[in-house]
């Protein structure tokens, strides 16, 4: 009788780690996802894909970021399995910043239009002789906020130099508008608050955040033609993964998007694949 206890027992213990090794549906092993993002609108997007991936047989972890530095950082630190936050053009940046991160974009799945805020003025046009244009010390985007004062007439850059851009391409500025280039993205809200400059130009995620309304309240808006898609980040050689291309298929999928195109009315374009 003992002995027969004892075969019941391991027989029960076996069963038990089984169990818990499984997911509660279907009995496949849940695969845990970790992906950094920051909080609006990428980590609203992961909240709305964590059903759709339960259902796949992955655990979604969303770790939110306040900054652009420490998504990348955490990536490479593996404290995260992917970031959503960047565009490739950022990506490229701090890739060549900093030569010990082996990262590749496993996929686009939105654009967020930047847009030029002012509480003085109603539109580019009206902004005074020797203006104060503020925007962020993130060499990478320099470019493309340039580009947008390019395409209303108020500067013109180098020949050839478009997205890659810098402030000390332009060749001319017959308003002599004063470009200052030295202020963190996250604080971009807070200057326009302050009313510290004729016009700020504010990344869609941040102007989201404070509540403004980039298709309402911006006086200029980047066109849906940008190449400034936002894009899943992971290390090299985990572009392939099966976690990764599942989060890829659902992030472009008819759900997610429409959920874009719902929330944020045309503020955040999603990218269909």
């Amino acid at each position: 009788m003992k002995r027969i206890i004892q075969v019941l027992l391991a027989s029960l213990a076996v069963f038990v780690l089984a169990a818990c090794s499984s997911s509660t549906s279907g009995g496949e092993n849940t695969e845990k996802l970790v992906v950094g993002a920051s909080n609006v609108p990428h980590a609203e997007i992961l909240e709305e894909a964590k059903p759709l991936l339960e259902e796949k047989g992955i655990e979604l972890e969303i770790v939110k970021f306040q900054d652009y530095i420490l998504p990348n950082k955490s990536l490479y630190e593996k404290e995260i399995d992917a970031n959503y936050f960047q565009h490739i053009p950022y990506l490229t940046q701090q890739v060549k910043d900093n030569p010990k991160y082996k990262f590749e974009n496993a996929g686009a799945v939105h654009l967020e239009p930047m847009g030029v805020y002012s509480k003085r003025h109603k539109s580019l046009n009206d902004l005074p002789e020797g203006g104060k244009v503020i925007l962020s010390n993130s060499i990478a985007e320099h470019g493309r906020i340039l580009s947008i004062f390019e395409a209303e007439g108020l500067i013109k850059l180098k020949e050839g130099k478009g997205y890659e851009a810098q402030i000390s391409d332009i060749v001319e500025n017959p308003k002599n508008l004063e470009f200052v280039a030295d202020i963190d993205p996250g604080l971009l809200t807070k200057a326009y608050e302050n009313d510290e400059g004729d016009a700020i130009v504010i990344n869609t995620n941040y102007a989201i955040d404070a509540d403004l309304n980039p298709k309402k309240d911006s006086i200029a808006l980047e066109g849906s033609d940008s190449p400034f898609a936002n894009i899943i980040t992971v290390r090299e050689g985990d572009k392939e993964k099966k976690s990764i291309k599942t989060l890829l298929e659902v992030l472009h999928s008819k759900e997610i998007t429409d959920f874009i195109d719902k929330e944020y009315k045309g503020s955040v374009l999603a990218v269909k694949e």
